[in-house]
């Protein structure tokens, strides 16, 4: 059995690298847009504040994750080996159309497929099932407002200023976004992979002592070997980048100067490190791609491909849905013949 764990453990850490890869876009795109990184540079840069994340901030969103999604005893390890695999096949499928889907709702949707199949309704969480779904709509929403608010302080800041000038201040500051956005992206994305391994080994009685720092399987103070391998994976992915995607943030849905990049990554950030230390495992994807909207809508509604936004948005409405069919579907038939 604990060989078949630690198998399993390696392939939470394969999905990780997965949600780097296709979530690489949401650190970089804007920076690779604005031409103030080139994309190897940027995605290094990335790279390195995803792996930051590990350091210094508690693991709620684990916790949420780990305890609050789904009931404890209808967790097994066949059924997360379901819910990773589904997840992983929905993200590589997206990943390859080049589109930036929210890699934590194919998470969440796989976990609660699978669930569905082995207790029913029962065995979710439904409150905090709902909350998470709330923000399926509420992340876009937030990243559009904050990103298009702080654009237009920023434009009536600088309204006295030459281009060039506006220009070269801000192709310094757009490193900062990006360094605050990398760093919201790998606490918040990173730990839902913790929050599954936390689960996976909370479910084998003899391995509960390996899930926390003290050994203690009711604290929630998560082991350090499991922060240190999420983010690690996490960045990496990050580090090899989903170009396909990044070119669809970065330059299919509108134009963006250092500036732009600017207001849009720290609208996003900020909004994720916000709702990181309540726990809500937001989507990085929606609450980066809103901000990029916002900020194009702040110069002309005429200015944004609304039609990008729609192949994106139709992308987000079935991942839920097609996520948890596939892992419902993976469980039924591992927990029947395996």
């Amino acid at each position: 059995m604990v060989a078949f764990v630690l198998l399993i453990v390696a392939v939470a850490l394969i999905f990780d690298f997965c949600n780097g890869l296709n979530d690489a876009a949401n650190s970089v795109a804007t920076i690779v847009s604005t031409r103030v990184l080139s994309p190897r540079k940027a995605v290094l840069w990335a790279a390195f504040f995803n792996f930051v994340a590990a350091f210094g901030f508690e693991t709620h969103v684990a916790t949420t994750i780990g305890k609050g999604l789904v009931q404890p005893e209808v967790i097994s390890p066949y059924l997360i080996l379901a819910v990773l695999l589904a997840a992983i096949t929905w993200t590589i499928v997206c990943t390859w159309q080049g589109l930036p889907i929210s890699v934590s709702h194919a998470l969440i949707g796989a976990l609660a497929g699978a669930a569905l199949v082995e207790g029913g309704a029962a065995a979710l969480h439904w409150s905090r099932i709902a909350t998470v779904a709330a923000f399926i709509v509420l992340s876009p929403l937030i990243g559009l407002l904050l990103g298009g608010s702080l654009m237009t302080a920023t434009l009536w800041l600088c309204r006295h200023a030459g281009p060039r000038a506006v220009d070269r201040v801000f192709r310094v500051l757009q490193l900062l976004s990006a360094a605050i956005y990398s760093l919201s992206h790998g606490l918040n994305d990173a730990q839902k992979t913790m929050g599954i391994i936390y689960a996976l080994l909370l479910s084998v009685p003899a391995l509960q002592g390996w899930a926390t720092h003290d050994g203690n399987p009711h604290s929630q103070r998560l082991a350090w070997w499991i922060i240190l391998s999420c983010h690690g994976a996490i960045a990496l992915g990050t580090y090899l980048g989903g170009w396909r995607v990044i070119h669809t943030l970065g330059n299919r849905v509108t134009r963006l100067r250092p500036v732009d990049g600017f207001c849009a990554e720290t609208g996003g950030g900020v909004t994720i490190l916000a709702l990181s230390q309540f726990g809500i495992p937001v989507s990085t994807t929606h609450t980066i791609t809103g901000a990029i909207f916002g900020v194009g809508s702040v110069y002309s509604l005429a200015r944004v491909r609304w039609s990008v936004g729609s192949e994106i948005a139709t992308a987000w409405v079935f991942t839920l849905p097609a996520a948890g069919a596939l892992a419902a579907g993976l469980y039924y038939v591992i927990s029947r013949f395996v």
